[in-house]
């Protein structure tokens, strides 16, 4: 793909664009609309996203190292398979997000909308929870080992608690 590496394209309407496999390393996209982009493959690692409206976006096998995610409206997102080690998710709204596989590891995910989402096998180890909004997601082995989870809403209304892995 092409290489937009440090692009300022904060505000900028990009619905339904086809960035799969592009480097977008370190742009900014905050404000940005990108609703039913197909980011699939794409490199954001360290980009700029929040407050950013990525609802439908495909990011299935991105890798978002320390992307900043914070207020952005990822619902219905494909996440599947995606890197956000150290990702900033802080208030983002993952409600019905696909997040299978996916590799939340030390992510911020502090008063996150996560409800329905599918976080079968993710891993969120050393990840914070803490606030986040957890009505109806499937924890089909999901790892939250060392995660923290103080003040998450609605643990007990998720799916598959009993096959996740580091939850007291």
């Amino acid at each position: 793909g092409a290489n937009l590496s440090g692009a300022i394209l904060s505000g900028a309407n990009l619905s339904g664009a086809n960035l799969s496999g592009t480097n977008l390393s370190g742009a900014n996209f905050s404000g940005a609309n990108l609703v039913m982009v197909n980011l699939s493959g794409a490199s954001l690692n360290g980009a700029i996203l929040s407050s950013g409206y990525l609802s439908g976006v495909n990011l299935s096998g991105a890798s978002l190292h320390k992307t900043d995610l914070s207020k952005a409206d990822l619902s219905g997102t494909n996440l599947s398979q995606a890197i956000l080690g150290g990702a900033n998710l802080s208030q983002a709204t993952l409600s019905e997000a696909n997040l299978s596989e996916a590799d939340l590891s030390g992510a911020n995910l502090s008063g996150a909308d996560l409800s329905e989402a599918n976080l079968s096998r993710a891993n969120f180890s050393g990840a914070n929870l803490s606030g986040a909004e957890l009505n109806g997601a499937d924890f089909d082995g999901t790892d939250f080992t060392e995660a923290l989870l103080r003040g998450a809403r609605n643990i007990e209304k998720a799916k598959n608690t009993q096959k996740a892995r580091g939850l007291l």
